[in-house]
C-alpha cells in the first residue's frame, strides 16, 4: 500500500449547521501552503495535469484531504471523463405537462 499522502494547506469541513441541504462541504485553502504544495506535486511529475484529491474522514471523526495518487497502469486504458449532457436514448418529455 503506497503511503497516504496529505494536502497541505487545505482544510474540509462539514457546512454549518444551519447550511442549506446543497451546500456539501466547506473546503478552506491556505494558499501560502497550498500553492507550493501543488508546485511540489508538479516538481516530482512534470506530466502532472490533474490533482485527484479526496476528502476522507479519519477514527477521531475529523475531515482531511487526501491525494488520490492512482494512474492506470500500462495494461488498462485511462478512464473516460464523463460526458455532459442527457443520456443517449433517452426520450424527451412532452412540454404539455409543464405548468409555465
Amino acid at each position: 500500500m503506497d503511503d497516504k499522502v496529505f494536502v497541505d494547506g487545505m482544510m474540509a469541513k462539514r457546512p454549518d449547521d444551519g447550511a442549506p441541504d446543497f451546500v456539501k462541504l466547506k473546503l478552506s485553502l491556505k494558499l501560502d501552503e497550498f500553492g507550493p504544495w501543488v508546485a511540489a506535486q508538479k516538481a516530482k511529475d512534470p506530466s502532472l495535469e490533474w490533482l485527484n484529491i479526496e476528502v476522507k474522514e479519519g477514527r477521531s471523526g475529523k475531515w482531511y484531504a487526501e491525494r488520490n495518487m492512482w494512474k492506470p497502469s500500462g495494461d488498462q486504458p485511462a478512464r473516460q471523463p464523463s460526458r455532459s449532457g442527457p443520456p443517449r436514448n433517452v426520450q424527451p418529455m412532452p412540454n404539455d405537462d409543464i405548468p409555465w
